[in-house]
């Protein structure tokens, strides 16, 4: 039950950016900048750095929605995203993402978890100054996202199948307050 009073119709950040358009504007646009560019990293590798610090950081909702964005951009690929969840040095990804995510790891640890050593090693695997810049940007804003969602117990659906739905609207449309201002999709064989 949510910690104060939002729109029991719409789950997690959706029912946060309707409480308080203000900073819904805000926020969306950082998530626009962060995640919806394929300068550099592709919108999929950023993705999955959010899904995995969300992962990291229990945040049900975030690991949800942002693994099934993910998904959309992999084509499908369900199984890759939960490798990447669960052990990432296992699954088949480049080794520079591999790394990159290292560093996302430790800044969901903090900060100051985030070695020279690890930015070297992302820099020998081909990974830039502005991969490593975005990696910790994106990484310290799910942060941001994971709390503020789970920090007001907002209204997360367990039921997996309403994810893919509202993740292809996010893929097509981006994200923004236009997200709590459309009705969620349906899928087609769920119960009313």
């Amino acid at each position: 039950m949510p910690h104060i009073d939002l729109d029991k119709n719409l789950p997690g950040m959706r029912s946060l950016m309707a409480f308080s358009p203000e900073t819904a504007s805000p926020m969306g646009e950082l998530a626009n900048l962060l995640l919806r560019s394929n300068e550099g990293l592709s919108m999929a590798d950023r993705e999955l750095i959010g899904t995995y610090v969300s992962y990291l950081n229990d945040c049900f909702y975030c690991q949800q929605s942002h693994g099934a964005i993910a998904v959309c951009y992999l084509d499908g690929d369900t199984e890759l995203v939960d490798q990447v969840k669960k052990n990432y040095t296992n699954a088949d990804i480049p080794d520079k993402l591999k790394a990159l995510l290292t560093i996302a790891g430790s800044v969901q640890k903090g900060g100051k978890f985030v070695t020279a050593e690890q930015v070297e090693a992302a820099k020998a695997l081909g990974a830039t100054d502005r991969d490593i810049h975005d990696t910790v940007l994106i990484a310290a804003a799910f942060c941001m996202f994971n709390r503020y969602v789970d920090g007001l117990a907002s209204n997360t659906p367990t039921d997996l199948s309403s994810y893919p739905l509202r993740a292809k609207q996010i893929a097509e449309m981006g994200y923004g307050n236009h997200i709590f201002k459309e009705k969620q999709p349906v899928a087609e064989n769920a119960a009313v």
